[in-house]
């Protein structure tokens, strides 16, 4: 039997634990969508996140891990750990003081960003608009925790440790469950004997619940942070050499980030104007396309970041190129196919899991089927984008961004008005699917490596026929079965046995990515 690399355990250890977390977040939603449906206050619910989600995300998430890890890393090769943690603190204290400041502004500022025409969700009532205002203030609450506890994940994972990093969203779950069923509900839940507090905040209490989250997605790191002795320092050098190439990194990557960030609220912005819950059907189906993505792309991508950073510090460019098309070939091999199995079975999987009528869940399926075939293009996406950081080349995955707003907001614009919320989902995967084809070529370029891809993607799109339709036949033809939630597992299971026979050999190379 072929023995895992040590990437290859880093991918699986994380996929175990994304996969935790994605069962909470399951659990979580069932939670919340019993409780409000897709309703109009649901829908403030989720418009009040962009925001604060925005901030977390140029500021102290996705922009600055990406970028601070590559120049982290070489830190750590060079200067050992102390000159390492002693960037690591020049940076948190620089992030957090500048998330603190534009969080004041945006809650100074939040009835404007929420109401106006170019705003978070325009097309709300006034009563709506004024619950989002409230909602997205308190969520900035927890931007300011993650500020901090965004970047330690990030520290982390430069000294190669990825438990703590990987159970913190576990713990941001447990946070925002307690919210759904101890902070939301009107009326309590029941275990057992047991009856459970309820303070019937609706969603208001979700917020509090995210703010609990936030704290323990930090509190679970700290740990770590003792492990690798770290300690504090309280100054702020801003020309710092290795600082001033993380901001070079980081500049782009906000940008990027910027960019990738505006498809929401434009996003949330449409949607506002259409039907009720139209805001919330997206939001699912987004983040039901997320659980496989997350399992599969951030899990891949998250783990060879910190070793391309080291390939291509070493100059090893052989082994560079060879791991991003392993990386590449494993995503091919798991998301077309799931893409199209989760397709043919995910109608019943809503109405059961999330306890909506047909015809809410029939509203959530549809975008859901249009996101879930853009999966390959947003883990493609994850990989390459990392793969330029890792070279410290930030301005190709800049102009992939900003090319994917454009073009999604071109396609919003035009498919929309006939095609209402899946005319959304439709852009986004039109609009990452050719980000993520752009970022091929453009990489290509670079390290003048043919990747190899092409006969992975047919054995890949053969497989994912044949799952589909050995999932759609079981689905159709189980007596007194067909279309129920047992249904859809069975067939969900034996599609996926029907793809894996097709990629068989591609499965077993896993092991050595």
């Amino acid at each position: 039997m072929k023995k895992f690399s040590r990437l290859s355990q880093v991918s699986l250890l994380l996929a175990v634990l994304f996969t935790v977390d994605k069962l909470l977040g399951v659990a979580r939603q069932m939670l919340i969508s019993r409780q409000f449906g897709l309703s109009a206050e649901l829908d403030v619910f989720n418009a009040a996140n962009n925001l604060p989600d925005m901030l977390f995300m140029l500021i102290s998430g996705g922009a600055l891990t990406i970028a601070f890890i590559p120049v982290l890393t070489e830190v750590l090769n060079q200067g050992g750990r102390k000159a390492a943690w002693g960037l690591f603190s020049n940076v948190l204290n620089l992030v957090f003081l500048v998330t603190a400041a534009v969080a004041v502004i945006f809650a100074i500022f939040a009835q404007p960003l929420v109401s106006s025409q170019l705003g978070v969700a325009p097309g709300f009532s006034a009563e709506q608009m004024q619950l989002t205002v409230l909602l997205l203030r308190l969520n900035l609450i927890a931007t300011l925790v993650f500020s901090v506890s965004g970047l330690v994940m990030a520290g982390l994972q430069a000294n190669q440790h990825f438990l703590l990093p990987a159970l913190a969203p576990i713990f941001y779950d447990f946070g925002q469950i307690f919210g759904a069923v101890i902070l939301a509900p009107s009326e309590s839940y029941h275990l057992g004997g047991i009856t459970l507090p309820a303070f019937g905040l609706g969603v208001e209490g979700l917020v509090y619940g995210v703010i609990l989250g936030a704290l323990l997605h930090l509190l679970i790191q700290v740990p770590g942070l003792l492990k690798y002795q770290f300690h504090w320092q309280p100054h702020l050098k801003l020309r710092e050499a290795e600082t001033l190439k993380v901001l070079k990194l980081m500049g782009p990557r906000v940008l990027s980030m910027l960019f990738i960030q505006l498809i929401f609220v434009v996003q949330d912005n449409l949607a506002s104007r259409l039907a009720v819950g139209s805001v919330t059907a997206l939001t699912y189906g987004w983040w039901i396309m997320q659980v496989p993505e997350t399992l599969i792309g951030t899990a891949i991508a998250t783990a060879v970041l910190p070793t391309l950073s080291e390939f291509f510090n070493q100059g090893e460019i052989e082994r560079f190129k060879a791991q991003i098309e392993k990386a590449a070939q494993a995503m091919l091999t798991l998301t077309i196919p799931i893409a199209a199995i989760g397709a043919v079975v995910i109608l019943p999987v809503i109405q059961a899991l999330l306890g909506f009528t047909l015809s809410e869940a029939a509203r959530v399926a549809v975008v859901t089927r249009i996101f879930l075939f853009g999966i390959m293009g947003h883990a493609l996406v994850e990989l390459y984008v990392r793969s330029f950081y890792a070279m410290q080349k930030p301005r190709t995955p800049l102009l992939g961004s900003a090319l994917t707003f454009v073009i999604f907001l071109g396609i919003s614009l035009l498919l929309t008005p006939s095609m209402q919320a899946a005319g959304i989902a439709a852009a986004n995967t039109i609009a990452y699917s050719i980000q993520a084809l752009l970022l091929l070529v453009l990489l290509n370029q670079q390290l003048i490596s043919g990747q190899k891809l092409l006969p992975q993607l047919w054995r890949s799109v053969l497989a994912a026929l044949c799952g589909g339709l050995a999932a759609a036949l079981i689905m159709r033809s189980l007596p007194g079965m067909g279309g129920t939630f047992i249904a859809a597992i069975l067939a969900a299971l034996l599609g996926a046995v029907a793809a894996g026979v097709v990629v068989r050999r591609d499965l077993r190379n896993l092991a050595s990515l």
